[in-house]
C-alpha cells in the first residue's frame, strides 16, 4: 500500500472513531438530558399519549388534563388561570414545560421520572394507561385569594409561610396570565399568545415572588440590622442610640436624613425599639457603622440572604455586598444602596423572628401521589439556618409589635390578634415612586402565619406611597384569610 492511500485510510479510520464515539456519547451519556428538553418534539408526543398529573390545592386541581380526540390526546388545562399561574407555570406542546410546578417537576407530572420506575413497570405488566404522579400544594386557598384581592391592579408580590415548617401558604406575583393560553393545540393562537406575553413590558411572566430583578428591602431590611445589632451582645432593644434628623457619613459629604428631617427623639436620641418602631434611618445608619460590614453581611446570610434555593422553581438568591465602604455600610443597614431581595427572602426573615429565630427550608410541595392516590413522597419540614438566638427573637417580637400597634404598621392591626411587622419604604431609581413594603407575623406568639409583601413604583398612590399605607392592608388581609378572621 503506497503512503498516500496509507494516510487515507488513517483519516478515514479517525473519522469513523469519532463518529463512533459522538454516537455513544449521545445515545448514552446525553440521552436523558436530550429527553428531558422541554422541546423535544418527540418526548412532547410520548408525553401527550400519557395523562399528566394533576397539580391540587386542597385537593382541588389547578392544573388538569383533559381527554381530546386529536393527535394529541391530552389538553392541560388550569381551572383558576391567573390566580395560580405562577405557581403552576404552563405545559404547552408548542413551547414545552416552563415556570412553576408544570417546569421545576416535569418528569413526575409527566411520569417519566426515576421515581415512578416501579410503577412504570407495573402498569406495562398489567396493561394499565400508564400516567403522571399528581402533586398536592401547600398553598391556602383563601390565603391565596385574598393576596390577589388586595394586591388588585398594582404591580408586585405577596408570599405568605407557615413560620413552624417553611410551607409556602401563599405565592402571588402581579401582573399575572392565564396559562391555558398557551396549552391550546392551536399552534397559530399559541405562539400568537407567546408573542404578546413576552413582548408585554408589564412583564406577566416573571413570577415577581421569588425571581426578576430582585427589589430594595427598604426599612424591612432594619429586623436585619436590630438583629445583628442585638446579636452582638452590645445593644439592647432599650439602649439608646443617636437618631438625629441627618447623620454625617464618613468619606462623603452626602448626609443621610430621616424622611422627615427630623430627629427621632429628645436630643437626637433614641432606644432601639423606638427607632425601629417609628423608622428612624440615622439610628440604623449609625448602627450599621459601628456593627461593621462583615457583622452585618453575616447576620444577613444567616436569614438566607444569598442561598440558592428551590422551592421546587428555583428561587433567585438575595445578595448584600461584602465590600461595603462606610457610606454604602450605612446605606445598606437601612435597605439602600445594592442590598437586593425577593419577597420570599423577607417573608423568610419574618418567618425566622416567628420561629424563635429558626429559618425554616421554604416549599411549595406538600406530598406526591399516584393516580391511585398512593403517598410516593411527602417532604418533611427541614432547617435551613438559625438566624438569631431565641433570646433575640424574642426582643425582636417585642420591637415589631410596637412598629404595629404604635408605630408605622398600624394599618396592619387585627382585632383581638397581637401582630408584630415591619413597613418599607425603598427608593430605586430617579424619578421613579418607591416601593412600598410590609413584612410581619401573626399572632405575634406562636406565630401561624409570615407574610411579605411589595408593591411596586409606589402602586396606585404613586409617589405618595409609603409601606405602612399600602402594603400592610394586603398583609393584613392575607393573616386574616390565614387565621379564619
Amino acid at each position: 500500500m503506497n503512503a498516500p492511500i496509507r494516510r487515507m485510510s488513517v483519516v478515514v479510520a479517525l473519522l469513523f472513531t469519532a463518529l463512533l464515539i459522538s454516537s455513544t456519547f449521545i445515545q448514552v451519556v446525553q440521552a436523558k438530558s436530550l429527553q428531558e428538553r422541554p422541546g423535544n418534539r418527540r418526548t412532547l408526543l410520548a408525553n401527550y399519549a400519557r395523562e399528566r398529573g394533576q397539580i391540587l390545592v386542597d385537593g382541588r386541581p389547578v392544573a388538569k388534563s383533559t381527554a381530546t380526540k386529536d393527535e394529541l390526546k391530552w389538553l392541560r388545562t388550569y381551572p383558576q388561570g391567573e390566580l395560580y399561574a405562577h405557581v403552576t407555570g404552563f405545559y404547552s406542546f408548542t413551547y414545552g414545560a416552563g415556570g412553576g410546578i408544570e417546569g421545576a417537576e416535569d418528569s413526575l407530572l409527566s411520569g417519566a421520572s426515576d421515581k415512578l420506575f416501579y410503577r412504570r413497570v407495573s402498569d406495562i405488566l398489567t396493561g394499565k394507561d400508564q400516567t403522571g404522579a399528581s402533586l398536592e400544594l401547600t398553598l391556602n386557598p383563601k390565603a391565596q385569594a385574598a393576596a390577589d384581592k388586595a394586591l388588585g391592579n398594582q404591580r408586585g408580590a405577596v408570599v405568605a409561610l407557615d413560620p413552624s415548617t417553611g410551607e409556602i401558604l401563599a405565592l402571588v406575583s402581579h401582573p399575572t396570565y392565564d396559562p391555558s393560553v398557551l396549552s391550546s393545540h392551536n399552534t397559530t393562537k399559541v405562539t400568537t399568545a407567546w408573542k404578546k406575553l413576552n413582548a408585554d413590558q408589564a412583564r406577566p411572566m416573571v413570577d415577581r415572588a421569588i425571581a426578576g430583578n430582585l427589589y430594595p428591602p427598604g426599612s424591612t431590611f432594619k429586623i436585619v440590622t436590630s438583629a445583628a445589632a442585638l446579636e452582638s451582645g452590645k445593644f439592647t432593644e432599650e439602649s439608646r442610640i443617636p437618631g438625629p434628623a441627618t447623620l454625617k457619613l464618613p468619606q462623603t459629604s452626602t448626609p443621610l436624613p430621616n424622611d422627615d428631617r427630623q430627629p427621632c427623639g429628645p436630643d437626637g436620641k433614641t432606644s432601639l425599639t423606638h427607632a425601629l418602631e417609628i423608622s428612624c434611618n440615622t439610628a440604623f445608619g449609625w448602627l450599621g457603622l459601628q456593627l461593621g460590614a462583615k457583622d452585618l453581611v453575616d447576620q444577613a446570610s444567616k436569614f438566607g440572604i444569598g442561598d440558592r434555593l428551590a422551592i421546587p422553581m428555583t428561587v433567585t438568591p438575595s445578595t448584600i455586598p461584602s465590600n461595603l465602604d462606610p457610606p454604602s455600610l450605612a446605606q445598606s443597614a437601612i435597605g439602600q444602596r445594592d442590598v437586593r431581595v425577593t419577597p420570599l427572602q423577607v417573608a423568610m426573615i419574618s418567618a425566622a423572628v416567628a420561629n424563635r429565630g429558626v429559618v425554616m427550608m421554604p416549599h411549595l410541595v406538600k406530598k406526591v401521589t399516584s393516580s391511585e392516590l398512593e403517598v410516593l413522597d411527602e417532604p418533611e419540614p427541614r432547617e435551613l439556618s438559625h438566624a438569631v438566638s431565641t433570646d433575640t427573637a424574642t426582643a425582636l417580637t417585642r420591637m415589631m409589635q410596637k412598629v404595629v400597634e404604635s408605630g408605622t404598621g398600624t394599618a396592619a392591626q387585627i382585632p383581638g390578634i397581637d401582630v408584630a411587622g415591619k413597613t418599607g419604604t425603598a427608593q430605586h431609581a430617579v424619578g421613579q415612586a418607591p416601593h412600598a413594603w410590609f413584612t410581619g407575623f401573626a399572632p405575634a406568639v406562636d406565630a401561624k402565619v409570615a407574610v411579605a409583601v411589595v408593591v411596586e413604583d409606589g402602586g396606585n398612590a404613586g409617589n405618595e406611597a409609603v409601606g405602612g399605607r399600602v402594603a400592610a392592608p394586603i398583609a393584613k388581609a392575607v393573616m386574616e384569610a390565614v387565621l379564619g378572621r
